[in-house]
């Protein structure tokens, strides 16, 4: 049998503010949602000392990329401007990089403004689920 074929992708390395994941073998990506209406509620925090204590019990439950949204993405949540997302999500993500200076934080947006001001508060990638068609920025 020839595995090619079962491969998702060729390129097995992404580059996440230098440093380098290796896809090759599987990662797991735990998700804080920081929204009241996350369609999951475990995932769900609305304070950056809860979205603290969330993320370091994934990272020890071995994840290796913590996502952090404040956009509620499930079908008939209302969208958030820019400025309300980045209003609820800004103290997590500061807090969550002062507290895990190593880890890799990806946020989830598909806000341009959001996603820059995440990446000059230090995450390391951006997880936007419209692949860009959303906000030309």
């Amino acid at each position: 049998m020839n595995d090619k074929g079962t491969s998702i992708g060729r390129k097995t390395l992404i580059n996440a503010a230098g440093t380098l994941l290796d896809f090759s073998t599987p990662k797991v990506m735990g998700i804080i949602n920081q929204t009241p209406d996350s369609f999951y509620a475990e995932s769900r925090s609305t304070m950056a000392i809860e979205s603290v204590r969330m993320a370091e019990a994934m990272l020890s439950d071995g994840a290796t990329i913590i996502d952090i949204g404040a956009q509620s993405t499930r079908p008939g949540a209302p969208y958030l401007r820019a400025a309300d997302e980045w209003y609820r999500l800004q103290p997590a993500l500061v807090q969550l990089r002062k507290q895990f200076p190593n880890a890799i934080l990806s946020v989830d947006t598909f806000h341009s403004m959001v996603a820059n001001n995440a990446l000059l508060e230090g995450a390391n990638m951006i997880n936007d689920v419209s692949a860009g068609s959303m906000d030309n920025g």
